[in-house]
């Protein structure tokens, strides 16, 4: 790999150092995303297609982000900047929430939040490229079990303290995390300037391997189905759980996601990669039906407890297919593209489960979902994975 941040030695360091921000950056995230939906509609009075196309726009600023800070990144062999400014620019927009008094002042500040996901590709691209084809998957698994690990913590600190101090302290309090996440990576990630390669015009589709358009496909039919998280929270409140219950399930997930993508992340090493994703997407058609069918607490529990699976499985995996199916000198870029494909459907899928869900019922969503992922999980099938090493 021609861009190794570090000496090969280092490698685990970096994953570590990496895993210990992102750990820092989700628990300030998830203070605010735990309580967030509760916030946007019972607060500042959005209805659901208003928080649906807040929560889609906030995906597709994502996808842009990602796929820009991709491509210069792999133009300039520079990734280190694009990691600590996306921290530095998440914990700025939790002070904007905190003093927004409508839903339309919300908007800025979720473009500058999301816009900080521009970090994500260039450090995936470091992990990537100082990982080997037997422990890639293990390593994204780490970094997603300290994503979720800081998204467990932040839930329990939002329940503690939402009711002491409010929803707008609570968010103010929620910026100093990802400042420490900010000096964690300009003071512990070391990077080494490599040479620069000639990608001014891009990298085009048609340079990407068949099984990784395929999967491209396959992606946006499953984000067309799987809308924002906001849809599950706001749902549980409207089968009667309270505002101070609804972060106790959201908690559920975050701890099964957490506890699981580590190990769904050696599985994939172990067994390969579509098996687990076929397993991911079982278990989001799963909690399509609970929150269909199964509205008491038990059933809660358990649709928490499965897109807690669903997460764990397929975020360390996602980022390993694509990394391992990508060219080489272009894995941010393809991360990044991978990114902005996902999050520009993500607008209109979020919005139009809002109007599923205005204009007919609450199940309507789930039932379009159930439906869009039994088309990605056929489609998947069809990819074939990189043979490794």
């Amino acid at each position: 790999m021609s861009s190794d941040p570090s000496p090969p030695q280092s490698a685990a360091r970096t994953v570590r150092t990496f895993a210990l921000a992102s750990f820092l950056h989700d628990i300030g995230a998830e203070m605010v995303f735990s309580v967030w939906p509760l916030y946007v509609r019972n607060v500042l009075g959005a209805n659901m297609a208003v928080l649906g196309f807040i929560d889609g726009l906030g995906d597709a600023i994502v996808s842009i982000s990602q796929a820009v800070s991709g491509y210069v990144s792999d133009r300039l062999r520079r990734r280190k900047v694009f990691v600590w400014m996306g921290y530095l620019m998440g914990g700025i927009s939790r002070l904007g929430y905190a003093v927004s008094g409508s839903w339309p002042q919300l908007i800025p500040w979720r473009i500058i939040d999301r816009s900080g996901k521009m970090r994500s590709s260039p450090r995936d691209a470091i992990i990537a490229e100082a990982s080997s084809d037997s422990n890639r998957g293990g390593n994204f698994g780490i970094l997603r079990f300290m994503d979720n690990l800081g998204a467990f913590t932040g839930v329990i600190i939002a329940i503690w303290l939402l009711r002491i101090i409010g929803y707008r302290r609570l968010f103010i309090l929620a910026a100093i995390p990802s400042l420490l996440a900010v000096l964690v990576v300009v003071f512990f990630i070391r990077e080494r300037r490599s040479e620069k390669i000639n990608i001014y015009k891009g990298i085009r589709l048609k340079d990407l391997d068949i099984n990784l358009r395929l999967y491209f496909l396959l992606s946006t039919v499953l984000t067309l189905g799987t809308f924002s998280y906001s849809f599950l929270l706001v749902a549980a409140n409207s089968f009667g759980f309270s505002a101070t219950t609804v972060p106790f399930l959201y908690l559920i997930y975050t701890f099964v996601a957490a506890i699981a993508s580590v190990p769904f992340g050696r599985i994939a090493d172990r067994i390969g990669r579509k098996k687990v994703l076929h397993f991911a997407l079982a278990c989001w058609g799963l909690t399509g039906i609970v929150f269909i069918f199964w509205h008491s607490l038990a059933g809660m529990v358990t649709g928490f407890f499965l897109y807690g699976l669903f997460n764990g499985a397929l975020d360390p995996v996602q980022r390993t297919i694509v990394s391992e199916l990508a060219p080489k000198q272009f894995i941010a870029s393809t991360l990044g593209g991978f990114q902005m494909v996902i999050g520009a459907v993500s607008l209109p899928a979020s919005f139009l489960a809002g109007l599923l869900w205005d204009r007919i019922g609450v199940a309507a969503p789930f039932y379009a979902s159930l439906g869009l992922t039994v088309v990605a999980s056929i489609l998947l099938v069809f990819v074939k994975e990189r043979r490794r090493g």
